[in-house]
């Protein structure tokens, strides 16, 4: 069982015990609706729009807004707003939520103008549980798991294929090969996608979003059909499947400025010419003024990771988020190393355009450097929650890439934390800044909305430990009261300074109230 020790004398001690991957941190949701979600949602005018309201609480749940523009409207029973989005202009919404054991209200800013992603996105993609055996079947249920397991009332909203969905030249699953465009020049799914538009509706009945995968070459990383010299065909053919997201994974592309080569099979091989700073952006430049112009809003997800500090660029080419370096699944026991070198790209974090290290991999993943079948993670469950709350921390989007046909109550408790999630939703956008302490402890600062902070006491290292926040570091004078995120509660009013004991590889995750 998880231990809480509090002196609430302006020093805080905190002690955990956690040597099992059962043992919580978030308190289950109550049964009275808790309405949950960004506080601001960005659109473009006439697309058409969907949002379902994230919201907790026992079902049957019923939901009424004030101030719903013209052209939108709500299932009451369902929380999904649907229709086209207005005219260009702010408008503040009241969302209000009932059901037998009480009721919620909790605003929200619809703001129809030029920019998507004004909070991270957050979803699911299936690459590192199913890399080359996803299925349209599979991609079904896990829209239906981020409904009744709780993700999409905690805020969820992606359900993302990654590559291996369209043809292939060669494979060792021969119902994945097949000619690679039809005699129009379209992309052709393989096998198992019979009906992408169909997947598509489906997970839009839901009140979710659909994702999509390609790369700016002839083939994707795993040697499937890509978009090269095809470019805006795709895109057409994206939007009229009905997508809502577009990952667009360099691969094969660099094969292309470096005067490299590829052979008939998919394997790429590149050439001796250096790359340059337009070679990069070139690829980016073209996609995203293509998925602009399209009569649908497409966040545009770029994944070259980290290449030609693609952070300093990334939004002017039209994306919304950025990889900030390589597959993390085959570096996830540096995830503290990988979080806080984010943290120095922290000015180019802003809403709309994000810094994206990777997906959260805790649960059942398969191993990255063999595509395997899914394994419960040995990740330490301490080092879980500081996964997620370094996640929050860097304003990243929150992509979760498990099986989700094998959620546990574990993992759903370090996914659905609200408060927590808030954190990384938060409006404001920013990225934590990173104060050392003393040998593998460090703090991570967050500056929010409201004039509050969020604080992570980290520590790297292999045994408890106690790590003091100083308000002369956090810029901070008086009494300020101070609640637990993960455990959700207050813990009282500090003067001075707020010291916990940290969980080897793990975190004490506040919010510093103004």
């Amino acid at each position: 069982m998880t231990r809480i020790h509090c002196i609430i004398t302006g020093i805080l001690s905190i002690a955990f015990s956690l040597s099992h991957a059962q043992e919580l941190y978030t308190p289950a949701p109550k049964p009275q609706p808790r309405i949950n979600g960004p506080l601001v949602y960005g659109c473009r005018p006439g697309h058409p729009f969907l949002y379902r309201i994230p919201c907790q609480g026992e079902r049957p749940v019923s939901f009424t807004i004030k101030g719903l523009p013209s052209g939108l409207s709500l299932d009451p029973a369902t929380g999904i707003i649907s229709g086209n989005a207005p005219v260009q202009g702010e408008y503040e919404i009241l969302i209000k939520a009932v059901n037998a054991k009480g009721k919620d209200q909790r605003k929200l800013k619809i703001i129809s103008g030029d920019k998507l992603a004004l909070t991270p996105p957050m979803g699911w993609n299936h690459w590192y549980a199913h890399y080359d055996r996803i299925t349209d079947a599979m991609m079904r249920e896990a829209a239906d798991v981020m409904i009744s397991s709780g993700m999409a009332d905690a805020g969820y909203q992606y359900v993302n294929i990654d590559d291996c969905w369209a043809n292939a030249p060669n494979n060792n699953d021969k119902l994945r090969v097949g000619p690679l465009r039809d005699e129009k020049g379209n992309m052709i799914p393989n096998h198992f996608f019979p009906d992408m538009h169909g997947l598509t509706d489906y997970i839009h009945s839901l009140g979710l979003k659909a994702g999509i995968y390609s790369s700016p070459g002839p083939y994707t990383c795993a040697g499937f059909t890509g978009s090269y010299n095809h470019e805006e065909q795709d895109a057409h053919q994206f939007t009229s499947w009905g997508f809502d997201f577009l990952k667009y994974d360099w691969c094969s592309y660099g094969a292309i400025p470096t005067e490299g080569k590829w052979d008939d099979k998919g394997v790429t091989s590149e050439g001796n010419k250096k790359l340059t700073l337009e070679d990069f952006q070139l690829p980016y430049q073209k996609m995203g003024a293509i998925i602009r112009s399209q009569d649908r809003d497409i966040v545009f997800n770029l994944c070259q990771y980290g290449m030609s500090e693609v952070w300093k660029w990334g939004g002017s080419v039209g994306g919304h988020s950025w990889r900030t370096g390589g597959d993390l699944g085959f570096e996830l026991d540096r995830i503290f190393d990988i979080a806080i070198r984010n943290t120095q790209y922290r000015q180019y974090s802003k809403p709309g355009e994000w810094n994206d290290p990777d997906y959260i991999q805790i649960g059942w993943i398969g191993n990255a450097g063999k595509m395997g079948a899914p394994e419960l993670t040995k990740m330490p469950a301490s080092m879980q929650y500081a996964y997620m709350s370094l996640w929050c921390l860097i304003a990243s989007p929150l992509v979760y890439s498990g099986d989700m046909s094998k959620l546990d109550k574990f993992t759903l408790n370090v996914l659905c934390n609200p408060e927590v999630i808030d954190v990384d939703q938060d409006p404001l956008g920013e990225c934590g800044i990173v104060i050392e302490k003393q040998q593998n402890c460090f703090l991570m600062v967050k500056n929010l909305s409201d004039g509050s902070k969020a604080v992570g006491l980290f520590n790297r290292g292999k045994t408890p430990v106690e790590v003091t926040a100083d308000w002369k570091d956090l810029k901070l004078s008086g009494k300020k009261l101070v609640r637990d995120l993960w455990h959700q509660n207050d813990l009282g009013k500090f003067n001075g300074q707020i010291t916990a004991t940290v969980p080897a590889e793990g975190v004490v995750m506040l919010k510093i109230i103004k």
